[in-house]
């Protein structure tokens, strides 16, 4: 893509998903996701109800009367943002791709975290790790960001999703809260065991982007398949309703595997349809991890 197109799509990116996670966004984010911890901040003497775990031996000993410590909720957040560029992302089949709606998402995802003061990184994810971008703060870093995921070219069209989560949690040390966005359209053996490792370290949030038409076969007769994954193509006959009953019970035992996973490693997730307002799927999630907190 040239310079100056490339330019155009990052700044019509910004535009609109500045203003999401600004005006929409911003309260929902702030309390769905609330920092790695509690961190010290002073002393002061000991008041009756006080936690006595929370005394402070040496000052207490230095000044012969107890004193406690104070601690403050750690806002600062590292936010991981695991992308899938696999071929599958390709796929659309209404007003977006379902590489658009991820790159919006994780758009607005990363100006809520620079809002929040909080640091955001990428990983970019096929059948390999693409490319890491480490987690820092500012616009720059934002916008960087933003014309990669526009620009990107993965050199695989596969899918490991589960070796993408074992290198997220091993390269970075400290917990975060990590974003998996992806379709999911996989069949790893030990993806739930890699799940749950990484979300006992970090706080892993699950956002599945599909489109409409891969939930199940219009009737139009012999169609030509293509897995944008392996390039292979298949014939199917989409005329017949056995076919097209097979298929849709395929998607159907998928999509419930996939949230029985989600919910044996404690992993919250969404499902996003590449044809309606991911606003409202986001908000839902923020809103529940909120009441939870």
């Amino acid at each position: 893509m040239e310079h100056t197109e490339l330019l155009k799509k990052v700044r019509k990116i910004e535009i609109k998903t500045r203003g999401l996670s600004r005006n929409i966004f911003a309260g929902e984010y702030h309390s769905a996701f609330k920092g790695r911890g509690m961190a010290f901040s002073e002393v002061r003497e000991y008041q009756f109800g006080d936690d006595v775990r929370n005394i402070d031996w040496n000052v207490t000993a230095r000044y012969n009367k107890p004193y406690i410590k104070i601690f403050e909720e750690e806002r600062e957040l590292t936010v991981m943002l695991m992308i899938d560029v696999s071929g599958s992302r390709d796929f659309g089949s209404f007003d977006k791709f379902k590489k658009n709606v991820i790159t919006e998402i994780s758009a607005v995802l990363s100006f809520s975290a620079i809002q929040n003061n909080d640091k955001i990184g990428v990983i970019f994810f096929s059948e390999k790790i693409e490319k890491f971008i480490p987690p820092k703060k500012g616009k720059s870093h934002i916008l960087r960001i933003i014309r990669e995921l526009i620009d990107f070219e993965p050199d695989s069209h596969g899918t490991n999703i589960t070796e993408a989560i074992r290198y997220m949690t091993n390269a970075i040390k400290k917990r975060c809260t990590s974003f998996i966005i992806s379709d999911f359209i996989q069949n790893e053996e030990d993806f739930e065991k890699a799940l749950t490792i990484a979300n006992n370290k970090h706080d892993v949030v699950a956002l599945r982007i599909y489109d409409e038409r891969e939930t199940k076969l219009p009737p139009i007769g012999m169609i030509k398949l293509k897995d944008a994954e392996s390039g292979e193509f298949i014939w199917v006959d989409s005329s017949s309703r056995k076919v097209r009953q097979t298929y849709e019970n395929w998607w159907r035992e998928s999509s419930e595997k996939l949230d029985y996973t989600f919910k044996r490693s404690g992993v919250d997730y969404v499902d996003i349809n590449t044809n309606e307002d991911y606003v409202k799927s986001l908000m839902t999630l923020f809103k529940k991890r909120g009441l939870k907190a």
